[in-house]
């Protein structure tokens, strides 16, 4: 019997990581859901393959990515997708408003974690000579807004990095790729803040979440590294 697939979701919550929960689990995969609390992920198990599990792991603590990674991969096999969706604002604020501490935790949790999970995943990918690391990025890793100080240095720094795990991994069958969000997610609390806004202008977690899977079924020889997710109705 061939072993079930293992995708493991860094940063869960209602929005695009329950989506790509449920779209991987759907293609059959067994899923690992990370995230600061486990209350979301232990709610949304059933939903899920079964032999999925929900962990506590804060993506601003290398240790603590290190340490659940090794853990799901000796309780559950190794990892054969990475979604690394966690994402920390870094503070939303102009630069003389934008604290050290905020800036530091966006890029924390938006390079540093992304770093040392595609480090933690990559022995088991460069043995099989496959695997797949999506990472979820944002416009504002190509412009920077006057009040966007912390949130727009982090995401760059976010896409410089997956640029490098790319031109890294790509020549050792490990397909790093980086979906540009450019939107708001459709939720019921976004729905709520801008109540005056049309269905088009929201992005759809579930369409995003299709995106991340075609992007794991390309083959080799047409990989993208950048795809970009947007409602016909965004300005761009």
């Amino acid at each position: 019997m061939a072993k079930q697939k293992v995708c493991v979701i860094i940063g869960v919550g209602p929005g695009n990581g329950a989506a790509y929960a449920r779209k991987f689990a759907r293609e059959g995969y067994v899923i690992a859901l990370l995230s600061r609390t486990t209350e979301f992920g232990e709610a949304l198990l059933p939903e899920l393959t079964e032999g999925s599990r929900a962990l506590s792991c804060d993506a601003s603590d290398p240790a603590a990515i290190e340490r659940c990674l090794a853990t799901i991969e000796a309780d559950m096999g190794p990892v054969d997708v990475l979604l690394y969706n966690a994402g920390s604002g870094g503070g939303w604020g102009s630069p003389e408003e934008t604290t050290m501490e905020q800036f530091e935790l966006g890029w924390r949790v938006n390079a540093q974690g992304l770093l040392k999970a595609a480090q933690s995943v990559a022995p088991a990918m460069k043995t099989k000579g496959a695997g797949a690391i999506i990472i979820t990025g944002a416009t504002a890793s190509r412009r920077g807004g006057a009040r966007t100080t912390g949130f727009a240095a982090s995401k760059a720094a976010q896409r410089s990095l997956a640029e490098s795990l790319a031109k890294h991994f790509w020549p050792m069958g490990i397909h790093v790729a980086l979906i540009i969000l450019d939107g708001v997610v459709d939720l019921p609390r976004t729905r709520e803040r801008m109540a005056d806004k049309p269905d088009d202008f929201f992005v759809k977690a579930d369409d995003v979440a299709d995106l991340a899977w075609s992007l794991t079924q390309q083959p080799r020889s047409a990989w993208s590294f950048e795809a970009e997710a947007r409602p016909f109705g965004e300005k761009w």
